[in-house]
């Protein structure tokens, strides 16, 4: 799909209604899988990542019902196992390929599973160690990952300066097991938010982990996932994009964010305030107020996804933004370092990229100079819709169906506060 951003203005706040947390649903999704009853789950959204979890959790033997913004989940009775000889199909979403593989092999059973685009490109290493270390077949290559060989409770050692989302599915599937376990993460601990929320939906659904200390976790064995209904929150992740809009273009109401969200996005409200901007909390949300923007010293250790659009801030403050531990943005849908410089140059930011650090000098975002590329990438896809906003110059972008990964109605909200976006090609 290619559309035209077209620039706009405003005097008053506009609003929009921010969509329910990705990442809050994969685990609730999980959770209610593996529950031994039934569970009715609220503010569903239907992205393709989300998709790829409900199949799934429905290969593991999980019966879903989905209605226009629910799912009631009938769980697996008894220890989860993939139905059926075919390829367990993640498509692009990394939290359904990482949180599904422990609970695969839980039964020992050969389990194969594939992926679109660059996922299984990206590194799988901490689980191939893993299971070689335990003697379990892990092979990788182009077009599938197959694991064979079960799960035994024990010891696991990995680094915790690797995506989360491999200690989200040893969570996941250890309580499982008849005993205890230990996950000893070497430091530093990166993501750490995204393993309270993990933890936070098990404790939800009636299991335990805890930090014993702040590098150690204790996973009681034999444990049962129970019921539980609730509507998801709304996602700080998805919150930024319209958040970095208010803070640069003109005042936005975000709203459907709960002020008590243990997300880790939620600091790009701290951001945004250490940029210059202001946010206040109002009913439902927060107002985001456009303030004079000035470059910072960012840390994305614990907030990676936020990278993208965080450039995106950063071109349009004055002076230099430092943004560190950006190294895993190269291992995502995209090498999102590249592929920012890339498309920040056509707006005249010159980026400059080392290992594991950004350097941005600011200075305003200028007309765009050709046509944007979302590089297959959902998150590049609205940071770039942001840019062209803030550029104040129409601009045009390729690729742009990429969004239905996370967020299918970026577009459509795009347009619900003003901004016209035009379709060229569908």
């Amino acid at each position: 799909m290619k559309v035209k951003i077209h620039p706009a203005s405003w005097t008053q706040p506009r609003t929009v209604q921010i969509p329910p947390s990705k990442s809050l649903a994969h685990r609730w999704i999980v959770c209610a899988s593996l529950a031994d009853g039934v569970s009715r789950l609220d503010n569903i959204a239907y992205s393709e990542d989300i998709l790829a979890t409900m199949e799934g959790m429905r290969r593991l033997g999980a019966q879903i019902e989905a209605g226009e913004h629910s799912v009631t989940i009938r769980g697996i009775s008894g220890p989860p196992c993939v139905k059926g000889e075919e390829p367990v199909d993640c498509n692009e979403s990394g939290s359904t390929l990482r949180f599904l593989i422990p609970l695969c092999s839980l039964s020992g059973r050969p389990v194969a599973f594939t992926g679109r685009n660059r996922l299984l490109k990206r590194p799988q290493g901490v689980y191939e160690a893993l299971y070689r270390e335990r003697g379990l077949s892990f092979v990788q290559d182009g077009e599938k990952i197959a694991v064979q060989g079960a799960l035994a409770p024990g010891r696991y050692e990995l680094d915790g300066n690797v995506s989360s989302q491999f200690i989200s599915g040893l969570l996941f599937a250890l309580p499982l097991l008849p005993e205890d376990s230990v996950i000893a993460i070497r430091p530093p601990v990166e993501s750490r938010s995204y393993l309270e929320l993990t933890m936070q939906a098990m404790e939800q659904f009636g299991v335990t982990a805890r930090f014993t200390d702040a590098h150690t976790l204790h996973i009681p064995g034999g444990q049962t996932y129970r019921p539980h209904s609730g509507a998801v929150e709304g996602d700080f992740s998805q919150l930024a994009f319209f958040a970095v809009l208010g803070a640069a273009a003109g005042d936005i109401r975000c709203i459907g964010v709960r002020p008590d969200s243990r997300q880790g996005d939620k600091v790009i409200l701290d951001i945004l305030r250490q940029a210059g901007a202001s946010v206040q909390e109002c009913p439902g949300g927060y107002l985001v107020q456009k303030g004079a923007l000035t470059g910072m010293q960012i840390d994305l250790a614990d907030c990676p996804d936020l990278g993208p659009i965080l450039m995106v801030l950063a071109g349009c403050a004055q002076g230099e933004t430092h943004i560190s531990h950006v190294a895993r943005l190269r291992y995502k849908e995209s090498d999102r370092i590249a592929a920012m410089q890339q498309e920040l140059e056509a707006f005249g930011v010159s980026m400059r990229a080392e290992e594991d650090d950004i350097f941005l000098p600011g200075g305003g975002l200028r007309p765009c100079k050709r046509e944007l590329w979302a590089h297959t990438d959902h998150r590049i896809a609205m940071s770039m819709a942001v840019a062209a906003v803030c550029s104040g110059a129409p601009a045009v972008l390729a690729g742009a169906e990429c969004v239905r990964k996370s967020y299918p109605g970026f577009f459509e909200d795009l347009q619900a506060v003003g901004i016209p976006v035009e379709v060229l090609e569908p």
